[in-house]
C-alpha cells in the first residue's frame, strides 16, 4: 500500500473513531488544528498498531495540521531513521504540549541519541522545547539510564529556572524529570529533595 493509500485509511479511520464532544472541548481549551477529531491517545496507541513504522508516512503524517496524525507521526516514526536535525526541526514546530509530551513518550526517549537530545532540549528558550527535553530525560531516568556528575549538575541547574517558569507545562515537566531522577538512588533522591525544597 502506497504512503497515500495508507493516509486515506488513516483518515477514514480516524473519522470513524471521532468524538465530537472531545474535540470541541479541546477547541474551547485552545487547541486550534485545522483537524481534530478528539480521539482519545489510548485509542491512538491502539490504532497505532495497525499501520507500518515509516518515516515516509510519519513525515507526512507530520506535515498535517490534524492533531490526531501528528500524535500518530511520533508513534510510527522509526527511531533509528530520526535524524536529530528532523528531531529539531519537529520539536520547533510544535504549538501544543500534548504534542511534546507524545513525542516525548513514543520517539524521543528511543532515540540512540535521546540523552545528549535531552539536555540539549531542556537549554533551549522554547517552552515546548524544554518540555520534550525534560520529559525525554524523564523517560530515560525511567528506564534506569543514570547521567553523569556533569549532566546532573546540568539538569537541576536548569530544573531550578524551569519549576520557577511563568509555564505551567514547562513546570510539569520538569518536575517529573526531577522525581524521577531523584527515584534513581540515594544521592539522587538527597539532590532532588535540596533542589526542590529550596524552591
Amino acid at each position: 500500500m502506497s504512503t497515500t493509500e495508507t493516509l486515506r485509511e488513516m483518515k477514514l479511520a480516524l473519522r470513524g473513531a471521532m468524538n465530537g464532544p472531545v474535540a470541541a472541548s479541546m477547541r474551547a481549551k485552545g487547541l486550534t488544528y485545522k483537524v481534530n477529531f478528539g480521539v482519545e491517545l489510548p485509542r491512538l496507541r491502539d490504532m497505532s498498531a495497525r499501520w507500518p513504522a515509516s518515516r515516509e508516512l510519519a513525515e507526512a503524517l507530520w506535515a498535517e495540521d490534524v492533531r490526531e496524525s501528528r500524535l500518530l507521526a511520533a508513534m510510527l516514526m522509526p527511531a533509528d531513521d530520526f535524524a536529530e536535525e528532523t528531531a529539531m526541526e519537529w520539536v520547533a514546530s510544535m504549538r501544543f504540549a500534548e504534542e511534546a509530551e507524545c513525542t516525548a513518550a513514543h520517539l524521543l526517549c528511543r532515540l540512540p541519541y535521546a540523552s545528549d537530545l535531552g539536555f540539549r532540549l531542556i537549554a533551549d528558550a522554547a517552552p515546548m522545547a524544554q518540555i520534550c527535553g525534560y520529559l525525554t530525560l524523564a523517560r530515560l531516568f525511567m528506564q534506569g539510564r543514570r547521567p553523569t556528575q556533569r549532566d546532573a549538575d546540568e539538569l537541576l541547574d536548569q530544573a531550578a529556572a524551569a519549576l520557577a517558569c511563568d509555564s505551567a507545562s514547562v513546570r510539569r515537566a520538569a518536575l517529573s524529570a526531577v522525581n524521577r531522577f531523584g527515584a534513581l538512588g540515594e544521592a539522587e533522591a538527597a539532590r532532588a529533595e535540596r533542589l526542590l525544597s529550596a524552591l
